[in-house]
């Protein structure tokens, strides 16, 4: 039975996703053993409270660079004897020892369909934002490993939407969000744990 930690910031609904995911028997290699949060008092903290998974706090507040802050996580994802990380809407991003001390071992979901609206900038409502603005018919959602580039990793899971007349960036954000991304991470993280990923050059492949 593999580790997973998964790292949060916000409300927590992937972290939901991944939880209910678990409960039904969906992740049978995998358990979500611990939550961080990058700040006190967030929703996803109550979630992992009433799933009845241990939580830590590492508030971002309190180291004066990123270097420090990762560091930090670097120990505590040492600590919980993580074998699989998941960024679940944790909104910091780390310094490169992380990703180096974890390769192709850390999972992220980012709104859209990379290569389009991804790096440096391009997170939350601003992806959707972009999306409407470049009049793309398709969005959704892509399951990645992290690397040292941001939003950069071998992809693993790409699943679409359609954009709508009279959508708005929370429209659309609500689409990915149901339609691609509460379903890709869960699915993503068993296919992990059950060992069916493989990168080779860079590249993920779903072992069939």
């Amino acid at each position: 039975m593999k580790n997973i930690v998964v790292l949060v910031s916000g409300g927590g609904t992937n972290l939901q996703a991944l939880i209910d995911a678990e409960n039904r028997g969906e992740i049978p290699s995998g358990k979500i053993s611990c939550v961080i949060s990058s700040k006190p008092g967030v929703y996803a903290l109550e979630r992992a409270q009433k799933a009845g998974i241990p939580s830590r706090v590492i508030d971002r507040k309190l180291y004066s660079d990123r270097g420090g802050y990762s560091q930090a996580i670097l120990e505590a994802l040492d600590e919980e004897k993580a074998d699989l990380v998941i960024l679940a809407g944790f909104m910091i991003i780390l310094d490169e020892r992380v990703p180096k001390a974890y390769p192709n071992r850390i999972l992220n979901v980012h709104p859209a369909l990379i290569p389009s609206f991804c790096g440096p900038g391009f997170y939350g409502l601003k992806v959707h934002e972009a999306a409407l603005a470049a009049g793309v018919k398709l969005t959704g959602a892509t399951v990645h490993f992290v690397s040292e580039v941001c939003d950069g990793g071998p992809i693993i899971l790409q699943g679409a939407v359609p954009v709508k007349y009279g959508d708005t960036p929370e429209i659309l954000q609500r689409r990915v969000m149901e339609e691609v991304e509460w379903k890709l991470l869960p699915k993503a993280a068993a296919l992990f744990c059950d060992g069916k990923i493989i990168v080779e050059n860079g590249i993920a492949y779903v072992k069939e």
